[in-house]
């Protein structure tokens, strides 16, 4: 795999779109979990309604006589296809937070984004420890070193690959 940083640099650092990437998924990282275990529990009925139900044939609007078993295939596949890169990311993402050195940062980042609460509510959290500029210093301090890990991880590559 070529890598897309400088010869000789260890240790890369990832650029803004790079970091703006991270902290897009993980602002999605909550639903992308419970997606999946919707998913993961549901799948067989979701096969059913795509067997069964409209959702099938609405795949391409203009064909007015659609095979709509091979329509529910195709969104069978789409469906799984999403979850398991739904999957990818939120294992990369889990991984590039454990990698965060500062235990606050990674404090921090888990509970405003693995664990959903909103930037308001994370302040509050934190509040009685830190001070407000802290908590956010320490929230994008916390997402640019696992976009940096992530970039080492050669996710960002991948990533574009598959787009």
């Amino acid at each position: 795999m070529a890598m897309a940083w400088g010869q000789g640099e260890l240790f890369p650092t990832a650029s803004e779109q790079e970091i703006q990437r991270t902290k897009f998924l993980l602002g999605k990282y909550t639903k992308m979990i419970a997606l999946m275990q919707d998913f993961e529990k549901y799948e067989e009925e979701l096969k059913q309604v795509a067997i069964d139900g409209e959702a099938a044939r609405r795949i391409d609007q203009e064909d007015l006589h659609a095979d709509k078993t091979a329509n529910a295939t195709i969104l069978i596949e789409k469906q799984r296809w999403v979850y398991q890169q739904y999957r990818f990311y939120t294992q990369q993402l889990r991984r590039a937070w454990g990698l965060i050195q500062d235990p606050e940062a990674r404090r921090a980042v888990d509970y405003r984004y693995l664990q959903g609460y909103s930037p308001k509510e994370t302040l509050l959290f934190f509040r009685h420890s830190m001070s407000d500029s802290t908590i956010r210093r320490k929230i994008i301090e916390g997402a640019e070193s696992m976009a940096d890990s992530l970039k080492l991880m050669g996710f960002f590559e991948q990533d574009d690959a598959e787009f």
